[in-house]
């Protein structure tokens, strides 16, 4: 995610707004975004939880702590609705459903990540994204290390030394049993609670709209549940659709960016009251938030043509654009991760043919038109 100008309250571990509805600040580990807002949604069924957070022992402890503050034990949770696949929304959804026998839902584009994720075959993402940075122009010592952990993990799983290994995040996240369709008001008994789909910065992330007159009055129709779509101060990070198993499918020719400000637009329009995000904290004035993220992108978008105006790789595109730190303090991780969302404003431009491939470049460079 990147840096954008904007503060706000933050409360506690727990906090109320009204209405049957609570958030529950869960950690995220090592993150600097440092928390999921898990809400909690009060139904004539149970209590349903809206994300889970990062699956992490911190993390369980913390949301099942919010939950008895609120008088809910973990086997009192009657469903999960997961706002989109990353494993600090989703990651605790299995130790959830084990505990309380709840049911999850997800919308069907990400439920089919999950499930390919499942069943990967061993070493596919490694190839993958090796492929995959190497074509965006990344420099072997950048590949390098990459390439070395991988090897050293395989090598520790191939190890029989009975010891349990680590499992990376989202592994023990839940198949969902529910599959959210848009457009169409959630089974939540005593509620209204309509599905919004908003791709960009997953294919299948959905906001939720609860279609309640707000608690305190304000104006405004209903409240926002906007996963990562809308926040109040950073703008959720649009990389390309990552799958190493359908490489010329989705993922290849999809247009996140363009996904994510349709989307944006999609929300505006609503007129909701409030908007109750999962980080940071709720606010107010969700018409004005669209309209400056999507300034924020439009900005971005014609920075990116003036740089353009030399050929250059994916890689050498981030390496130029503004982050919220210089680029030789970026950790290395985070990279790859700032090349994805090069390679998605590369793919906006080509769309709309202000950019286009430099032919007989390898790896491919690209120039504004």
């Amino acid at each position: 995610m990147t840096q954008a100008a904007a503060s706000g309250p933050t409360g506690g571990a727990v906090t109320a707004h009204g209405g049957g509805v609570w958030s529950l600040r869960v950690p995220i580990p090592d993150n600097p975004l440092g928390h999921t807002l898990v809400h909690v949604l009060d139904t004539d069924r149970g209590p349903v939880l809206i994300d889970t957070g990062w699956d992490d022992p911190d993390s369980w402890a913390e949301l099942t702590s919010g939950l008895a503050t609120l008088g809910i034990g973990i086997a009192d949770v009657h469903g999960v609705v997961v706002t989109h696949h990353h494993p600090d929304h989703h990651g605790l959804s299995g130790r959830v459903r084990e505990e309380s026998g709840a049911w999850i839902a997800m919308h069907a584009a990400d439920i089919a990540v999950v499930r390919r994720s499942r069943v990967a075959r061993t070493g596919s993402w490694r190839g993958y994204l090796d492929r995959k940075l190497t074509a965006a122009g990344a420099p072997e010592e950048h590949l390098a290390p990459l390439r070395a952990a991988y090897a050293d993990r395989a090598a520790r799983a191939s190890q029989a030394t009975g010891e349990r290994t680590r499992t990376l995040p989202g592994e023990r996240a839940a198949l969902p049993d529910r599959e959210i369709v848009p457009g169409e008001l959630l089974d939540l008994s005593g509620r209204r609670l309509r599905a919004v789909w908003t791709p960009g910065h997953t294919p299948g992330h959905v906001c939720l709209h609860l279609e309640e007159e707000h608690p305190a009055g304000l104006p405004g129709h209903g409240r926002l549940f906007s996963g990562d779509h809308l926040l109040p101060g950073i703008s959720p990070h649009i990389g390309l659709y990552e799958d190493p198993d359908d490489p010329a499918g989705e993922a290849a020719n999809g247009d996140p960016l363009g996904d994510y400000l349709d989307s944006l637009e999609r929300v505006g329009r609503l007129g909701v009251a409030e908007v109750l995000p999962a980080h940071q904290h709720a606010f107010t004035d969700a018409a004005g938030r669209v309209r400056a993220l999507l300034a924020h992108h439009e900005e971005r978008l014609t920075g990116l043509l003036a740089l353009l105006a030399t050929p250059l790789t994916p890689w050498q595109l981030a390496e130029r654009m503004e982050w919220n730190r210089p680029w030789d303090r970026i950790p290395h991780g985070s990279r790859s991760i700032a090349v994805s969302e090069a390679e998605a404003h590369l793919r906006r431009l080509v769309k709309l043919g202000r950019a286009e491939a430099v032919a007989g470049t390898e790896p491919v460079a690209y120039v504004a038109v």
